[in-house]
């Protein structure tokens, strides 16, 4: 909202552009500056560096290029120089002001002569490497940033509305800054604290929407680092972890997921998004067997990242968009006559584009992908894109020979499980938890009814992790911001884009190239196993046809006596630990 001069609610707006590499204008600021003329596109990069407010009265500034350079150095690259970003703060209201960052262009020369692939590559070595030591030394939320730092794009962006992104950056202004794409972005802070580099568009991509399986994304993003090696970095994959943090937001670690699968594993582009945004496939009846082999074989190696979101992403050859299987964020896009093309989440964003000038025009549609190739300067359609990344691989061949099935191996055992004894419900009902209310007013109306009770009255109880009585761990468990926010998504009423199939088990190197190996998991089909089927698991081991154990489980008493209290705890915890550490040695 603006008011003349005076801006209300600027400090809750973040908004930014990325664009391709401007080669005319660098070019021209290079011979300005450096009395240099740059080599070709590709052989060189250039970077929008934030450094912290202030930092030119002191050393940090001095010290935070430093790590760069001496970074790029050890990579056998060449720094040419700094150039002050020409900047103009009279429209910033008083936040953005306070936090307003130093912005400097840092021109790196790709005087190894790498393949562009490469050089990229070890431009994110750099960055990843001088944002860890810089805050190490500066602290994580010290306001020194890498906006971008490569030879493919260069990305303005910060705590402004979207107004002000070309008044504030005066190089936008320039008539020779001239790009052949562009991703813009702005957006209104809600629940995420506003903040310079905290805006959008980040490295490769930006989005509408939010990630509401943040969480788990996060944490298995963090579990399976010790397992990660890349074919590219090898030992020095460790240089690139963690890839998600606390510091960053649900887009900063989709953005940081989405460049460590292009750039550290010999996947593509749109090949590393299909994993991580996954259309509907279960029970699509419209989809091909390769492409449904594809996204089975790929859920045993990375869980989705769900919105609603609809991201937009570009690696400087590609630049596309996706909506996730839900489709509940808008997204159209046009094509012109003279071969412009317009996408966007809203409709009007070009409102002096006549429609007589408008090719084609269309929505994106649940778990599409739009997608511009620049090399083959073409809009490739979702199928062939898909198709094409499909067959790369014999996913149904691996998928039929490697994943195991819980129900299945079940039944081929014919396991018989120990009837029940009755006599120990009320007890063992106590044993955990399970209040008479719970028993009434939850549990037997979805054994009835097959549906979870509803009801609007307000619950006073103490919440589980300040409550001083007993309480069962699914209590523990609350829903976060964006799932209050969003219509409920279940696996009954919409089971065309919802599943609860979940595979189990030992993960492969998620960086690794496919192979067999890293869909050999067990596949539950529901969270709620059967008596057969936790007979199945306790009793038998899965053998392959050739013989070789390839899933067994090792039963851990966990049970200590009431009495023993903490001492008894820890006691039985420790002795789980070893055991737990033995079976995964002997796995």
């Amino acid at each position: 909202m603006t008011n003349g001069n005076v801006l209300t609610f600027d400090s809750l707006v973040q908004s930014g552009m990325l664009f391709g590499m401007p080669d005319s204008f660098l070019r021209t600021k290079a011979q300005d500056i450096f009395d240099t003329e740059l080599p070709e596109p590709g052989k060189y990069a250039v970077g929008n560096i934030f450094f912290p407010p202030g930092s030119d009265k002191d050393d940090k500034i001095i010290d935070c290029k430093a790590i760069l350079e001496r970074l790029i150095k050890e990579r056998s690259l060449t720094t040419l120089g700094w150039r002050p970003v020409p900047v103009d703060n009279t429209m910033l209201g008083k936040d953005p002001l306070d936090s307003e960052p130093i912005t400097e262009q840092l021109f790196v020369l790709n005087s190894k002569n790498l393949p562009q692939k490469k050089f990229e590559q070890e431009l994110m070595r750099v960055r990843k490497m001088a944002e860890d030591e810089a805050a190490s030394m500066l602290g994580p939320e010290s306001g020194f940033y890498v906006n971008s730092l490569s030879g493919q794009h260069i990305t303005y962006k910060g705590q402004l509305t979207p107004e002000q992104v070309s008044q504030y950056y005066l190089d936008l202004k320039d008539p020779t800054f001239l790009s052949h794409l562009a991703l813009v972005h702005s957006r209104f802070s809600t629940n995420t604290f506003p903040s310079w580099e905290r805006a959008q568009p980040i490295r490769m991509m930006c989005h509408n929407g939010e990630i509401n399986t943040l969480t788990g994304n996060k944490n298995w993003m963090y579990s399976r680092g010790g397992i990660m090696e890349s074919p590219i970095f090898k030992d020095d994959t460790g240089l690139l972890l963690p890839a998600t943090s606390d510091n960053m937001s649900d887009s900063g670690n989709f953005d940081s997921v989405l460049e460590l699968l292009t750039k550290a594993s010999n996947r593509t582009l749109p090949e590393a998004v299909m994993m991580m945004i996954p259309e509907a496939w279960q029970d699509n009846l419209n989809l091909s067997d390769t492409k449904k082999a594809f996204y089975e074989y790929n859920s045993c190696v990375m869980e989705p990242w769900d919105g609603p979101a609809m991201v937009a992403f570009t690696d400087g050859r590609y630049i596309g968009a996706t909506l996730d299987r839900n489709g509940l964020r808008p997204s159209r896009y046009y094509v012109t006559k003279d071969d412009h093309v317009v996408l966007s989440s809203e409709i009007g964003v070009c409102p002096e584009l006549p429609d007589s000038e408008v090719k084609v025009k269309h929505r994106l549609e649940p778990g599409k992908m739009f997608l511009v190739d620049f090399e083959t300067q073409r809009v490739v359609p979702d199928d062939e894109i898909k198709e094409q990344v499909a067959t790369m691989h014999p996913y149904a061949e691996w998928v039929e020979k490697g994943m195991m099935d819980l129900s299945n191996w079940t039944e081929s055992v014919g396991t018989t499980r120990e009837p029940m004894d009755f006599s120990q419900t009320n007890r063992r009902l106590n044993m955990f938890g399970f209040s008479s209310e719970k028993l009434e007013m939850l549990l037997l109306p979805m054994a009835v009814g097959g549906k979870e009770a509803l009801g609007s009255m307000g619950n006073d109880a103490a919440l589980a992790v300040l409550s001083d009585k007993p309480r069962q761990v699914n209590d523990y468990f609350k829903q976060l911001f964006a799932q209050v926010t969003n219509p409920p998504i279940d696996p009954i009423r919409e089971e065309i884009v919802m599943s609860v199939v979940c595979p189990v088990g030992p993960e492969g190197n998620l960086l690794a190239d496919p192979s067999e190996k890293h869909c050999e998991r067990l596949v539950v089909r529901h969270p709620v196993l059967t008596l057969d089927e936790m007979a199945t698991l306790k009793n038998h081991e899965y053998k392959k046809p050739d013989g070789a154990v390839a899933f067994n489980t090792h039963t851990v008493d966990v049970t200590f006596p009431a009495g023993s209290g903490v001492d008894g705890m820890l006691q039985v915890r420790n002795a789980y630990f070893k055991c737990s550490a033995k079976s995964f040695a002997f796995r």
